[in-house]
């Protein structure tokens, strides 16, 4: 029993052998009617490793994290400004002349010449800053308390209230409304209200704008006698508009050469047509457009935005409308907000209204108004600062400087 036990082992290593041979040589062996019994079957997979050179460590060394610090300084970075190149530019308007030009002021203004957005001094220096122009009347008229405490005491003589303006206040301008040649109202005749004009320009030597009442009719009447007897003074006249003759009051600004205001509702395609129809009359250099002005809280937002696709049209080349812009800013205080009585968190109105007319004025400034029509002392002052400070602010007209309006300290 024993040696037939000894006899089948021998068979089968014998037999294992000659499958490893016929494997080593052909890689495949098929058995047919072959019964294999075993044990345990163990079956193994050696992992690869791959070899790691003798010179590499296998484990790469910790790094030490740097810990943390709180910033001293910020990140330089290089900025280049969008420097942008515009093919039209805003035509010069000179307003008022000195005894040399023809007329008794003291100094002319011009304004106008922009080749670049209100300000973008990074692109363009702005040739001339906006002005602002007192607004006087011919006659006494109500008047918010804020404003008539500044002014009480002139509100019935137009000459004194234009000195005042220049003396005390600084005005570039000053805006002569002849209110009382309304029809509805005084009926003041065109002599009558030429007087007062004559006395206005010998109490100030600055330049006039010269408004009207509302009336088309009896403001062409009114306008072409101011324009005569005061040839060469080139006044502005406010205002133009195109349910006048065109022809009749465009004929008589240039003749004593005037500048005409181009006043139309907050729509471009009216201010277009207007100064087309002008053209035929008038030079682009005696045209100044007013697109109308509403106030904070009254329709701000159209009167800017209109004000901005005219600037930024005439910029881009549309010749219609490459003309410098004036603001009736006064009417600001035509807002119930900015004179009448509210709740304690609304006081005090002494601040509220000239506030509310500095908003709007400052508003337009930034959509290219070159001219301010304006009425609080205050008011004014504040402007002309923020101008002044735009002006020759840091960086002004230097591209390179443009980043340094802002510092941070950590």
């Amino acid at each position: 029993m024993v040696e037939k036990k000894e006899k089948e082992k021998k068979l089968a290593i014998k037999f294992d052998l000659k499958i490893i041979e016929l494997l080593s040589k052909f890689q495949e062996l098929e058995l047919e009617d072959v019964d294999i019994e075993v044990g345990d079957l163990e079956i193994w997979i050696q992992p690869t490793v791959a070899a790691v050179p003798s010179k590499v460590a296998a484990v790469p060394p910790k790094v030490a994290v740097p810990p943390k610090a709180k910033p001293t300084t910020i990140l330089e970075a290089i900025f280049n400004p969008p420097v942008e190149e515009y093919p039209g530019q805003i035509v010069e308007v000179k307003i008022g002349a000195t005894k040399g030009e023809g007329g008794t002021r003291g100094k002319s203004i011009t304004i106008g010449g922009e080749k670049s957005p209100a300000f973008y001094l990074f692109e363009n220096p702005m040739p001339h800053p906006p002005v602002i122009a007192f607004d006087i009347f011919d006659m006494k008229i109500p008047l918010a308390k804020a404003v008539k405490m500044h002014v009480k005491e002139v509100v019935e003589d137009p000459a004194a209230w234009a000195k005042l303006s220049v003396d005390k206040f600084g005005a570039d301008m000053i805006t002569l409304h002849l209110v009382s040649t309304d029809p509805l109202l005084k009926d003041t005749p065109p002599k009558e209200a030429v007087k007062t004009v004559e006395n206005v320009l010998q109490a100030v030597d600055v330049p006039l704008m010269i408004g009207g009442c509302g009336d088309a009719k009896k403001d062409m009447d009114v306008f072409e006698k101011v324009s005569e007897v005061a040839e060469g003074e080139r006044l502005i006249i406010n205002s133009v508009t195109q349910n006048m003759d065109l022809e009749r009051s465009a004929g008589f600004i240039k003749k004593y050469g005037h500048v005409a205001l181009a006043f139309t509702p907050m729509d471009l395609n009216q201010a277009r047509e207007l100064n087309r129809k002008l053209y035929e009359f008038l030079p682009k250099d005696q045209i100044v457009m007013d697109t109308t002005t509403a106030a904070l809280g009254y329709g701000l937002d159209y009167a800017f935005t209109t004000m901005e696709r005219a600037r930024l049209s005439a910029l881009m080349g549309d010749p219609d409308l490459q003309h410098p812009m004036c603001s009736g800013t006064t009417n600001a205080w035509a807002a119930r907000e900015a004179w009448m009585k509210m709740g304690p968190e609304w006081e005090p109105r002494e601040l509220r209204g000239p506030i509310w007319e500095t908003v709007t004025a400052l508003t337009l400034l930034l959509a290219g108004v070159d001219l301010f029509m304006m009425m609080h002392p205050a008011a004014v002052k504040t402007v002309k600062e923020v101008v002044n400070e735009l002006m020759g602010g840091r960086g002004a007209g230097r591209p390179e400087k443009i980043a340094e309006w802002v510092t941070l300290k950590i």
